[in-house]
């Protein structure tokens, strides 16, 4: 399929303002791009409440921001951890897509703000996820969540983390995740897939920003091929929570989502995958300038609801 005229429009957008790609970029720099950019997500939308706490996670504190919806007591809980290549984004950056999803997908959502690279490298990242699902998982009741009804989520680098938080509570038994929201998710760290041929450049995402992505948040080769670095390594793809996986044609990462969903899939897992046709990195977070990320944030809340509505309670 061609490149979609409103994904176009961005990136000639992008190309007219003379933006740098970001390897191009200071982690700084990197930084102050990416706040620049949540206006693509569209206004803020009201949602029931919002607050902020901070947990004690082994690392350190991390901040976490709640947004209840309107609705019943108790509630499914979302875990979202933000995309950015582990090195950029936060709390601030992915407000407006938290507030989208809670009132769509009927969800209390809990916005991690991890640690990033390359302040923190791996494995920071994946076990403040692991360990503020854990939190949540023990508190959920505390703040009208069910704790019968977890899923993880988000794109990139936090589709990443979403996937490995699944792999890791699966090995370790806890705590019980029941769905995963994998957009374009960042999967194997050999960046050598087809698809990383064909869309190396001019979509957005280049081969060498997210070679620079890796090399902010892995120190050797070694954590490279870790299964919590590169869940595609996994030993076993069974016993993992059933999935909507989204993928963008044109994006580097196209390939080694769809690879994981279908390693999902053959291990047993119930996995919905849908490539979005003529689609950039990124567009689920443009959807004030892009319809299909509409249309792929109507897709995901509908595939929350309907795994997350019955309750163990």
């Amino acid at each position: 399929m061609a490149l979609d005229p409103q994904a176009r429009a961005v990136l000639d957008q992008m190309a007219q303002a003379g933006d740098k790609s970001i390897h191009e970029l200071s982690v700084k720099e990197a930084r102050q791009a990416a706040a620049a950019m949540a206006s693509m997500q569209g206004p803020s939308e009201p949602v029931a409440g919002v607050e902020d706490r901070t947990l004690a996670v082994p690392g350190g504190d991390i901040p976490v921001r709640i947004y209840k919806p309107f609705g019943a007591e108790p509630l499914p809980v979302l875990m979202y951890f933000h995309g950015g290549g582990w090195v950029i984004g936060g709390i601030e950056s992915s407000d407006g897509l938290c507030r989208t999803l809670a009132n769509a997908a009927g969800c209390i959502v809990v916005s991690v703000d991890y640690r990033l690279a390359p302040e923190h490298p791996f494995p920071a990242a994946a076990d403040d996820a692991y360990h503020a699902t854990l939190w949540i998982a023990a508190n959920a009741s505390d703040f009208g969540g069910d704790p019968s009804r977890i899923a993880v989520c988000s794109d990139s680098a936090g589709g990443n983390l979403a996937a490995v938080v699944a792999q890791i509570a699966r090995d370790r038994g806890t705590p019980a995740i029941k769905f995963q929201l994998l957009i374009y998710p960042v999967a194997d760290a050999a960046c050598d897939t087809p698809s990383y041929v064909e869309n190396a450049e001019g979509y957005f995402l280049t081969k060498d920003a997210m070679q620079w992505f890796w090399n902010h948040y892995i120190q050797n080769d070694a954590d490279r091929m870790h299964p919590y670095a590169s869940p595609l390594r996994a030993s076993s793809f069974a016993g993992l929570p059933a999935a909507l996986v989204i993928t963008a044609e044109y994006d580097p990462l196209r390939d080694e989502g769809e690879r994981y969903a279908e390693r999902m899939r053959a291990a047993g897992t119930p996995v919905e995958l849908t490539r979005y046709g003529g689609m950039i990195h990124g567009f689920f977070t443009m959807s004030a300038v892009i319809d299909q990320g509409r249309e792929a944030i109507r897709q995901s809340a509908a595939a929350l609801r309907a795994a997350l509505e019955t309750s163990a309670i």
